[in-house]
Formats: structure tokens, C-alpha cells, sequence
């Protein structure tokens, strides 16, 4: 599994694409909390947290994750290697978890300038300080968590179809019915609004950004995940 995450990672930096997402990210986050006179701004806020940032985020994951696995496995069918990885001495589920964590690595690299922002709004506070770590914590926490999601997803669609063009489409489009679709359609529901609405990515993201870490939400987000692998590693053996 280590020789496939150290072959994934190197050859995202050995290509424009770890240079771009990390990035577009960092830049539109940069321009809208600094910048754009919006209400996004940080500070316009009025008062020293983080909200903005954590309300972006997963909306610029939904298009920068299925950029970064789009290419996991479509390329390695388009080209052919994909044969060659499986005569090698590694099981299906090591070859998976291997492009997982290493996309997943990705994405926390790129997290990890944001904390920059962090120091910035723990420095502007008044009082210095004035900052709820707790609730900045459980923010970054989500993140994270949402961020392996979006990875599952779009390792899975990349099993689906030899373009890459094709697998990061489905993943956008299945990572924002479930980020977005289930609080988008929880009205039509009645009385069952709130359960429909726990089906999706978004009411779990939000508890453990108030800092409060539930059970609930961390078997939630760890058992998309691990389906969404599961189900990869099915579309790989079949292959």
C-alpha cells in the first residue's frame, strides 16, 4: 500500500494538478474572506471567527476533490496500466487505500496554510484571543471528515468510465446531492424533514463544527466513506 500512496503522491506534484488545487484553493478563499467586499469578508464580520471559511470550503471541495481523483483509476484503465497494478503483490483493498490517502494527503496539505487564518482572526480579537478554539477545532475536524468523503466518491466514479471528464462530473454531481440534495428535498417531506435531512453530509458537517463531536456524526461520515471504498474496490475486482 506504501508504494502506491508514495507513487500516487509524487505524480500529483510531478503534474500541474497539486500546484492548481492547492492553489485555486488558497486563492478564491484568500479573495473572498480578505478581499471582495461581500459577506464573506472576515473583516466586515464584525466579530473574530472563522464561519465564512468553513462555510466555503465544502462548496470549493465539491469541484477540487473529484479534480484530484478524477484520474485515480480512468487513467489507469484509459491507458492500460491497470493490469499491470493488479499482477503486482498488493490486494485490491491496499491498492484503494493507497490512492485514497494519498489524494486524502492532498487535501490536507492544502488545509494546512488556512491556519494562517486562525492566527490572523486569534490576533485580531478583542481581546486578543477572543476566538472559540472549541467550535475552530470541530470545524477543522468536519472538514477532514468531509473531505475523505468527497475522496471515496471520487475514487469510486473514477472506476466508471476510462474519461476523466465523465468520472469527475459524477463525482461533482453525486457529492452535491449529498453535501446539498437531502436538506435540498427534506420539506417535501413533512414531519420527516429532520430525519431526511441526517441522510445528508451537510447536518453532520454542521454539528461538529460547533465543537461538539457526536458519535453519530463520526459513524455517519466514516461509513459513507468506507461504503463508498467498499464499493470501489467491487468495480476494481470486476475490472
Amino acid at each position: 500500500m506504501l508504494a502506491i500512496l508514495k507513487k500516487e503522491f509524487n505524480a500529483f506534484f510531478a503534474s500541474p494538478v497539486a500546484y492548481l488545487v492547492i492553489g485555486i484553493f488558497l486563492l478564491v478563499n484568500g479573495l473572498f474572506l480578505w478581499v471582495f467586499k461581500d459577506n464573506f469578508n472576515i473583516l466586515n464580520a464584525g466579530f473574530a471567527d472563522l464561519n465564512s471559511f468553513f462555510y466555503l470550503a465544502p462548496w470549493l471541495f465539491l469541484f477540487l476533490i473529484p479534480a484530484i481523483t478524477m484520474k485515480s483509476f480512468a487513467d489507469e484503465f484509459n491507458s492500460g496500466t491497470i493490469e499491470i497494478l493488479k499482477t503486482k503483490p498488493l490486494s485490491d483493498w491496499q491498492i484503494v487505500l493507497g490512492k485514497f490517502i494519498a489524494s486524502l494527503l492532498l487535501v490536507v496539505i492544502a488545509l494546512i496554510p488556512t491556519f494562517t487564518y486562525v492566527y490572523t482572526i486569534y490576533q485580531l480579537g478583542n481581546p486578543v484571543g477572543n476566538l472559540d478554539v472549541g467550535s475552530t477545532i470541530g470545524s477543522y475536524l468536519g472538514l477532514l471528515f468531509l473531505a475523505a468523503t468527497y475522496t471515496s466518491v471520487g475514487l469510486f466514479t473514477s472506476t466508471l468510465s476510462k474519461n476523466q471528464i465523465v468520472a469527475f462530473i459524477l463525482s461533482v454531481f453525486i457529492t452535491f446531492f449529498l453535501f446539498y440534495g437531502f436538506d435540498a428535498i427534506a420539506n417535501l417531506f413533512g414531519n420527516l424533514s429532520y430525519t431526511v435531512k441526517q441522510l445528508g453530509i451537510n447536518e453532520h458537517f454542521k454539528s461538529i463544527s460547533r465543537g461538539v463531536i457526536d458519535t453519530r456524526d463520526l459513524i455517519y461520515f466514516v461509513s459513507v466513506t468506507f461504503f463508498f471504498l467498499f464499493i470501489t474496490k467491487l468495480q476494481l475486482e470486476n475490472e
